[in-house]
Parts: C-alpha cells; sequence; structure tokens
C-alpha cells in the first residue's frame, strides 16, 4: 500500500490552481498542457492557456508536474458487503480502494443482504457516504422484489429516496412480461433500468464453454446464453420505448446485435467490465478461482470483439464490476467457488492498456471512465465543465508496477489481475476539491 487516505483534510480555503498538467478533457475529446482553477469545490476555469505564466499571487497552486489530469472515474458497478456481508467489504474500506483508484463517483449494487428493495436501504447509503466523507456513492434500487424476478419493486418511491436506476445485479429477470412492466413503469420517471444478459437456463455451468472448458473437465455456459438476452431485450425496448443499459458484455454477437439496434435508434447503452477486454478463458488456467465471473471470462475472439466494441463506440461505458469474496468463497474446488472479482484498484492501469495498445486515445478512454457513465446515469461528476464537481484524478499513465494482492487497500483480495503487469497510476484523486488521496510517489510543489 504506497500512499495516504488524507479523509480529515479540509479543502483550500480559497482557490486553488492545478498548473503545468496534461489536462484529458473527453467530451471535447481534447488532451492538452494547461490548468484548472478550482474554486468552493467546483470547478471555476480551466484551458491550455491559463496561468500560462504562473498562479497569480494569493492562489494556491500545485505543480502537476505533467502528470495527467482528468475527470474521476465513475464506476457504476460495484458490490460492498454493507449490509450484511461486512466481512467481505464495507462502504469504508470500498471507498478506501476507489479512492485510491481515481474512482470519484461509485454507484453501489443492490444484492446486499437484505437487498435494496426498500427506500430506508438507499438512505443508508447516502447516509453512510456523507459519514466516510470520501468517494461519492450512490445507489441502484432493487428491479423487482427480493431480486427474485418475480414482482416489481416499488420503483417510484426508490427514485424519490435517491436510486440512480434499477438492476437486479447479477440476477438475470428470465421473465420477459416482468422486464417488459418495468421499462414501461420506467418510462413514468425517465429512469434507467440495467439488465446483465444472461439466459437463466443455459447459464448454469462455470466457465464458458470451449476447449478450455472441455480440458478442464468444466461444464460450460455458451456465449449464446448472453447474445439470446440481449436479442429478447431489444424486442422489449422497440415494444415498450423505454431506456435500458445492458451490462458487462462479452461476447462478440452481443457487440454485432447491439451495433444495429443502436443504427436503428433504439434507446440502449451498454457496458463491458475491464477483465472482459484483458482476459480470456485462459486466465482460468490451473481451476484458478480468482479468474470465475459472470459472466465468465470469453475466448480469444470474443475479447478482441470487445475492444473492438469500444473503438467503435458501441459499448459506451467500462466498470470494473467489483466483488468481493473472502477465502472462504474462493479457496475451494473451482465449481464450488463463488464467482466475482474486485477491481476498484485495477481499473484504470487495466483500462490504460487500450491507450498503450493503440487502441483508444486517452480522451476516448475517459469518455468510458468518466463522462459516459455519468451522462447515462445523471450524476454530476465525470467532466471538465466550469461550475461541475471538481472530482479530478491525477495519474501518472507510464508508471510500470505489477498487481500484488498484499498491497491492496480492499478488504479482500480475489483479483482477477493478480501478479498482471500494468502500466499507469494513480497519484492523486480529489473530490469536491478536496484531496483525499495521495501516492507516495507524487508531492507536488504547492505554494501560496
Amino acid at each position: 500500500m504506497s500512499g495516504d487516505i488524507l479523509r480529515g483534510v479540509p479543502p483550500h480555503a480559497g482557490s486553488t490552481a492545478y498548473i503545468n498538467a496534461r489536462i484529458i478533457d473527453p467530451t471535447a475529446g481534447s488532451e492538452y498542457t494547461g490548468a484548472i482553477l478550482i474554486s468552493d469545490g467546483k470547478i471555476a476555469d480551466f484551458g491550455p492557456n491559463l496561468f500560462a505564466s504562473g498562479a497569480p499571487y494569493g492562489i494556491q497552486s500545485v505543480d502537476c508536474r505533467g502528470f495527467y489530469l482528468a475527470p474521476g472515474i465513475v464506476d457504476t458497478r460495484v458490490h460492498t458487503g454493507e449490509p450484511g456481508e461486512e466481512h467481505k467489504e464495507t462502504l469504508e474500506s470500498a471507498a478506501q480502494a476507489a479512492t485510491v483508484g481515481g474512482i470519484t463517483s461509485m454507484v453501489l449494487l443492490p444484492d446486499n443482504e437484505p437487498p435494496f428493495d426498500d427506500a430506508s436501504l438507499i438512505e443508508f447509503v447516502a447516509r453512510r457516504a456523507r459519514q466516510i466523507k470520501l468517494t461519492n456513492m450512490y445507489a441502484y434500487g432493487a428491479l423487482t422484489v427480493g431480486l427474485e424476478g418475480k414482482e416489481l419493486a416499488e420503483m417510484g418511491l426508490l427514485a424519490e429516496a435517491g436510486a440512480v436506476g434499477f438492476t437486479d445485479a447479477d440476477h438475470a429477470v428470465g421473465n420477459a412480461q416482468v422486464l417488459r412492466r418495468a421499462l414501461y413503469y420506467a418510462k413514468a420517471f425517465d429512469a434507467l433500468i440495467v439488465h446483465l444478459p444472461q439466459e437463466p437456463t443455459l447459464s448454469g455451468g462455470h466457465m464458458s464453454s470451449g476447449l478450455m472448458a472441455t480440458r478442464l473437465g468444466l461444464s460450460g455456459i455458451p456465449p449464446l446464453a448472453e447474445v439470446m438476452m440481449v436479442e429478447r431485450d431489444i424486442r422489449l425496448v422497440e415494444m415498450t420505448g423505454g431506456r435500458l443499459h445492458l451490462a458487462k458484455i462479452s461476447t462478440a454477437e452481443s457487440v454485432k446485435v447491439i451495433a444495429a439496434a443502436k443504427a436503428r435508434g433504439l434507446n440502449i447503452t451498454c457496458d463491458t467490465a475491464a477483465p472482459y477486454f484483458a482476459l480470456n478463458d485462459l486466465a482460468v488456467g490451473d481451476y484458478r478461482t480468482f479468474g470465475k465471473l459472470v459472466p465468465p471470462l470469453r475466448s480469444e475472439s470474443d475479447r478482441l470483439a470487445i475492444v473492438e466494441g469500444l473503438k467503435s463506440g458501441v459499448i459506451d461505458a467500462i466498470v470494473s464490476d467489483h466483488r468481493p469474496q473472502d477465502q472462504d468463497s474462493k479457496r475451494v474446488p473451482f465449481a464450488q467457488a463463488e464467482p466475482g472479482g474486485i477491481g476498484l484498484e485495477t481499473l484504470l492501469p487495466v483500462s490504460l492498456e487500450l491507450v498503450h495498445n493503440g487502441h483508444l486515445t486517452l480522451p476516448q478512454l475517459f469518455k468510458c471512465l468518466s463522462s459516459s457513465p455519468a451522462r447515462l446515469f445523471g450524476l454530476p461528476g465525470g467532466k471538465l465543465a466550469k461550475g461541475a464537481p471538481a472530482d479530478l484524478v491525477i495519474f501518472d499513465s507510464n508508471y510500470a508496477w505489477k498487481v500484488d494482492r498484499a498491497d491492496i487497500w480492499s478488504k479482500t483480495k480475489n483479483s482477477p489481475f493478480d501478479e498482471r503487469p500494468v502500466q499507469g497510476r494513480v497519484m492523486a484523486t480529489i473530490v469536491g476539491g478536496r484531496t483525499i488521496y495521495r501516492d507516495d510517489h507524487f508531492a507536488p510543489a504547492a505554494a501560496a
């Protein structure tokens, strides 16, 4: 663990100028050397010519020393164990890991014990976020009561309490009539329905079907299980005119079908998680349970298709799909292991592989990591704009290191990227104008 959480440090009383930064503006699609001025927790000004000759007297300045400065990451798929399974992850430990990872806003999945199908639990998350005082926290409301896929939750009440979208997390809604009603009902208050496309009766295996599953003797989940549900959901959107966001797209066929639906003008968006463009089913290796995820890691051809989907803009956002599991859940035979992997601290460095390998530019990457997810869920951060929250990340795109579970801030260590060499490291995280994390390698010169 290399760095300090600075939760108790108040924001500077006046204005602060971040100078000598390589600024990434994902909305404008631009990258330039410049400065950002923060005042009262908001962005007051920014640009390539701002403070070109230095900050005026009386304004605190922070020399970014040529590091990149971008809108903070908005991660819209995070699971924690609080309430119900605090031994796996608490809201506080997740917030610390997010802070170290440059994530300034995260949206929490509702599949806790109890699930977020009651307004009091949405309010609980908001209250805990105010107490923890680190990254911004929002919550999904459950799409159905008890996440059982049978009866719609009280979506109106959950929305009033602050739910930013509705999902049953990793539970696919097999009943088309239920999802149809949800799409109709959500139109009344312009709510976003988020659905994981996995045909339930075909998804009972332990890894993706194919040569690797056969070699390991593990029951497979066919890629068809995803695209079948994608196609069904697209028809429901056509029928209802609702808004649908498809989560964790992992197959080539799904990318193709979603591209065609978007071309027809349907109100459909989607995301993928870092493992699906960075790993394939070979990462399961010798029954490596850290590689057991939902959906399962796919073939190399599917992985390449996800990269192409990001390049073409068919895939709108990248998420961590952070799902902590303790040792008792993972250090068991593969078929008995719980699926899921942590990802808050590795989201940025793993995603930067798309830039280092020439697939995306940095503004394009931060469109997927910051501006698009904030826009889709109606969140205030994720962009550079006058008056926007000063939620920012400073990072070194070239810093080489190796993921080591011993150094992870998250309470559990089940990273599918454990021992992976990566390139890119968060130097500082700023939320509402407050520097809440600073890496040991970043000691900016500051002077009034």
